[in-house]
C-alpha cells in the first residue's frame, strides 16, 4: 500500500513573452503560471533498503532519464542515510503538450521525499535543487501561481482569476528545444511591467511559429475560437501543443468539450492559484500527526 499518494498538477502559461536571448543561448522570458486541478498522480512507498525504484503505467516513460527518477536521485544526495522508495507514476498529462507534466512530476517527487525522508530543506532550497532538473520545476515546488522572469525561475506570487479552462491536446508532440532554437521565433517582446497584465496586452510568442510548423495545432486554435467566450482569447500554453480557453462556468466548458472532434483529446479543469499538491501534503501531514497521537 502506498504511504503517500500525491497529485502532480498541470500548469498553464496564461501568456509567454520572449524578451531577449542571453549569451549562453537561454531565452529571457516573462510568463504567468497558473495550476490546474488536473494532472498526473504519484504513489510513494518506503522500502527497507536504500534502493530507489521507479515504474510508470506508460512503459515508454519508465526509463532512467525520467525526471521522477532524476529528482529522487538528486534529493538522495542530500540525504546519505535516506530510506529506499518505490515510486509509481500514473500518467495522464500528454508529453510535449506544454502543460509541464514532467516538471510537475519532478517537483512532486522532491516534495514527497522531503517529507518521507524528513529532510530539513526549505522550499527555497528545494526549488534551487529543482532548477537543475528544469526551469519550470521551481514554480511547482513553491506551489503558488506566479509571474516569472529570467529563464522562468524568478518568481513573484500572482492571483489571476481562477476560471474554468477547456484544454485541448491536438495529438501532436512539440519539442521545446525545436521551438526555442528556431530562427523564426520572435525574441524581442517589450518587457511587461508587472502587475499590469490583461489578456489584451499579452500573448504567447511561440504560438504563431508552432501553428505554422504543426497544422493540427493551427486547426485546433481555429476550431476553439468559434466556441470560446469573447472576453478572453484562445491561447497556446508554453511551447504547445495544448491550447486553452477560459470560461466562467464549468458547464459551459463541458458543453464545448462534448463537441470536440474525435481526432483530439481534451479536458475541463479549474485554475488554481495554490497547487493541489500543497493541499494534499497538508492533509498527509495531518493524518500522520493524528496517527502518532
Amino acid at each position: 500500500m502506498a504511504i503517500l499518494t500525491l497529485p502532480a498538477p498541470a500548469k498553464l502559461n496564461l501568456f509567454l513573452h520572449i524578451t531577449g536571448r542571453r549569451s549562453d543561448g537561454y531565452h529571457q522570458l516573462q510568463t504567468l503560471f497558473q495550476f490546474l486541478d488536473y494532472g498526473d498522480q504519484l504513489d510513494f512507498s518506503l522500502r527497507s533498503d536504500q534502493r530507489i525504484h521507479f515504474a510508470c503505467d506508460d512503459v515508454s516513460l519508465a526509463g532512467p532519464d525520467n525526471l521522477v527518477l532524476r529528482a529522487a536521485h538528486l534529493l538522495a544526495q542530500q540525504a546519505p542515510q535516506h530510506a529506499g522508495v518505490d515510486i509509481f507514476l500514473h500518467k495522464k498529462l500528454p508529453y510535449g503538450g506544454g502543460l509541464g507534466g514532467g516538471s510537475s512530476d519532478a517537483a512532486t517527487t522532491l516534495l514527497a521525499l522531503r517529507q518521507l525522508w524528513r529532510l530539513p530543506l526549505s522550499d527555497h532550497q528545494l526549488a534551487t535543487l529543482g532548477l537543475q532538473l528544469g526551469a519550470d520545476v521551481p514554480v511547482f515546488v513553491r506551489g503558488q501561481a506566479a509571474f516569472a522572469e529570467g529563464v522562468g525561475e524568478q518568481l513573484q506570487p500572482a492571483t489571476p482569476p481562477q476560471c474554468w479552462y477547456l484544454v485541448i491536446h491536438p495529438n501532436v508532440h512539440v519539442a521545446t528545444a525545436e521551438i526555442f532554437q528556431h530562427a523564426d521565433l520572435p525574441r524581442n517582446h517589450a518587457p511587461l511591467h508587472w502587475p499590469s497584465w490583461s489578456w489584451d496586452s499579452s500573448s504567447n510568442d511561440c504560438q504563431q511559429l508552432v501553428a505554422s510548423l504543426y497544422p493540427e495545432v493551427a486547426k485546433a486554435l481555429d476550431w476553439l475560437v468559434h466556441y470560446a467566450p469573447v472576453h478572453a482569447p484562445v491561447r497556446m500554453t508554453g511551447t504547445g501543443a495544448c491550447i486553452f480557453a477560459c470560461f466562467e462556468q464549468q458547464q459551459a466548458a463541458h458543453e464545448v468539450l462534448q463537441q470536440l472532434p474525435s481526432a483530439w483529446r481534451g479536458f475541463v479543469a479549474r485554475g488554481c492559484n495554490e497547487s493541489p499538491v500543497c493541499h494534499a501534503l497538508r492533509q498527509a501531514a495531518t493524518v500522520n500527526l493524528t496517527n502518532q497521537d
